[in-house]
């Protein structure tokens, strides 16, 4: 018998006697992961998996995109960012529409590139769109440090980045159908195991850091069925390689030298106090929205993606009326669609389009 078959048997003894058990893996890439290895296949029938808000394209305000829209069409300005972001539709446009338009839009592997590109053209203005949770924000906060000292005027830095703890405490109320938490490796690495210990001490929901292999996903489930049975919520990280108690001390104060918690809008979930990350006050010439006196973008509801709905766990991506139909990777109409980590786009290539 191999190690996965024992860790499937393990889980079903464990589910055994339970109600129908809903865990959310918070992780963007979880879910993907979890559809390519086919662990919903291996789970008994009462153990329900859903995605959360573990996507920081997904859940990138419209509000923001259309902000991010603007920047790129202002005149002598250059625009980074991440290649998921190209494509994500805001209304009737996207970065990468604009791009095909003539807006000088680029797509960067590192924050740094935008930095290069600034020092290479000084008569250019350069903005880097910094998405992402606490394992990118360090990223964004480098590349302000290395301008500061290269003393490099033209670039600036759009921050759409969020942090996790306090979204999960806005999404798991009491009447959130959620049992369990299936917490982020990648995030963990930076906050530390700790940063999740809320989980079971405030909300009394199970909570296991997991890695992203199949034994690790399933050592994982394992423990949150193990205490849903139990009823003794507990924090576990089965992800011990690469997660530790404490936060990457290294990390956090790069962050902290030169970002601030601001609220924050959420796709899905809405304004969430304290979940964004807005730079200091202090360092505030380098806030692109600043600099080019922005203003806030109010973005209509205009069409019948559900993607708030999916990032909550509320349904599968299968129950939205556009799955697989006007929606598909090719031609996305929501963000789940869109991203490398969005639950949709995993639904899509790992089980088929849904109709």
């Amino acid at each position: 018998m191999n190690t996965i078959q024992t860790i499937t048997e393990r889980i079903a003894n464990a589910a055994a006697g339970l109600p129908q058990t809903t865990i959310m893996e918070v992780c963007g890439t979880h879910t993907h992961a979890i559809r390519r290895h086919g662990i919903r296949q291996l789970l008994p029938e009462n153990i329900r998996l859903v995605s959360g808000p573990g996507c920081p394209v997904c859940v990138t305000a419209e509000e923001d995109i259309a902000l991010a829209l603007a920047l790129a069409k202002l005149p002598n300005v250059t625009l980074f960012c991440f290649g998921d972001m190209m494509r994500v539709p805001c209304g009737d446009e996207s970065l990468l529409q604009l791009l095909s338009r003539g807006a000088d839009v680029r797509i960067a592997l590192s924050p740094l590139d935008a930095l290069a590109f600034a020092k290479e053209h000084p008569a250019r203005e350069v903005v880097w769109y910094g998405v992402g949770f606490e394992t990118t924000t360090p990223h964004t906060a480098a590349l302000l440090e290395n301008a500061k000292r290269d003393n490099v005027k033209n670039l600036s830095v759009f921050s759409a980045h969020k942090t996790m703890p306090n979204a999960l405490r806005a999404l798991l109320g009491e009447d959130s159908g959620v049992d369990a938490l299936l917490c982020p490796g990648h995030v963990a690495s930076i906050t530390g195991a700790d940063a999740f210990r809320f989980l079971p001490e405030e909300l009394r929901l199970p909570a296991a850091i997991s890695g992203f292999e199949a034994e690790e996903l399933l050592v994982a489930i394992l423990a949150l069925v193990t205490m849903q049975k139990s009823g003794n919520p507990a924090l576990i990280n089965a992800y011990p390689r690469v997660v530790k108690p404490e936060p990457n001390e290294t990390a956090r104060a790069l962050v902290d030298a030169w970002f601030t918690p601001c609220d924050a809008v959420w796709r899905g979930l809405g304004m969430i106090p304290q979940s964004g990350l807005s730079l200091l006050p202090e360092h505030s010439k380098y806030d692109a929205v600043k600099r080019f006196a922005l203003k806030p973008v109010v973005v209509p509801f205009r069409n019948a993606c559900r993607c708030g709905d999916v990032l909550r766990g509320g349904i599968e991506p299968t129950e939205c009326p556009l799955f697989g139909k006007v929606c598909v990777p090719q031609h996305p109409l929501g963000a789940c669609m869109v991203s490398s980590e969005g639950a949709c786009a995993a639904y899509y290539q790992y089980e088929g389009a849904g109709i």
